[in-house]
């Protein structure tokens, strides 16, 4: 366990910041040494004054710094304690910067494969309810955006109207929170190249062929077929995409 006196050597180690960004980046760099374990769950943080020395800001930028740490879950402040770190259970693991630093520190994949799981259950509830409940302009925009990616040949635009064809079944869904906690998710897991991982020759045509019986399930009105299509779509891509170990 870190000695609450110790600054962990990546904080030590961290380049200097613009001004502008100081606060954004003591909340980043303590984010990230809590995450990846520098800061177990039951240590304590390093008092004001060595972190507001090691960052070069006040201690009212770390005080504030504290606060937000807090509002993430990662530490509880007890009066005459100091502050201590909590155990993952406590995380807001959907919060942008605990998220992120997550997946820069998932070197087994494992978050990816939660947050791969996490992502095909919602999106299959979301084809069931458009498989219920959609028009003839949802099923226009959605087929037009796979006869779009019949014709492309590169794979960087072809991934893209991939990512534009689960972004239109999400809103045609109309599940707001859904929508949003599979958009973040998703979002933040295309910024890894683990998640985007290597693609076989046949990827594509794959893909697209998935694509379709997604698409044909949801126009017929059959909302098992239409779950079922979805969540075989996303597990099936991610176990094909997905690599070893290798930096985020």
């Amino acid at each position: 366990m870190a000695s609450a006196d110790a600054v962990p050597r990546s904080l030590v180690e961290a380049p200097a910041r613009p001004p502008a960004r100081l606060g954004t980046a003591v909340v980043e760099e303590l984010v990230s040494a809590i995450v990846t374990g520098e800061f177990a769950p039951g240590d304590l943080l390093p008092p004001e004054g060595p972190l507001a020395e090691r960052f070069g800001v006040s201690r009212t930028v770390i005080r504030e710094s504290v606060k937000r740490l807090q509002e993430k879950g990662l530490v509880t402040v007890g009066q005459g304690r100091g502050t201590q770190v909590l155990g993952q259970a406590s995380w807001r693991m959907l919060d942008a910067q605990v998220l992120s630093a997550l997946v820069d520190d998932d070197g087994n994949n494992g978050v990816l494969s939660e947050l791969s799981a996490v992502r095909a259950n919602l999106e299959a509830l979301m084809a069931g309810v458009v498989a219920r409940h959609h028009t003839a302009e949802h099923l226009e925009a959605l087929r037009a955006v796979l006869e779009e990616m019949a014709d492309l040949t590169d794979e960087e635009a072809f991934y893209q109207a991939d990512v534009v064809f689960h972004f239109s079944l999400m809103e045609a869904s109309g599940n707001r929170l859904a929508h949003n906690i599979t958009r973040a998710l998703y979002s933040r897991a295309l910024e890894s190249p683990r998640y985007r991982g290597h693609n076989p020759s046949d990827a594509m045509q794959r893909t697209l062929d998935e694509l379709w019986a997604v698409y044909r399930a949801v126009a017929s009105g059959d909302v098992a077929a239409s779950e079922r299509a979805m969540r075989e779509h996303i597990d099936v891509g991610w176990e094909r995409r997905r690599i070893g170990p290798g930096p985020a």
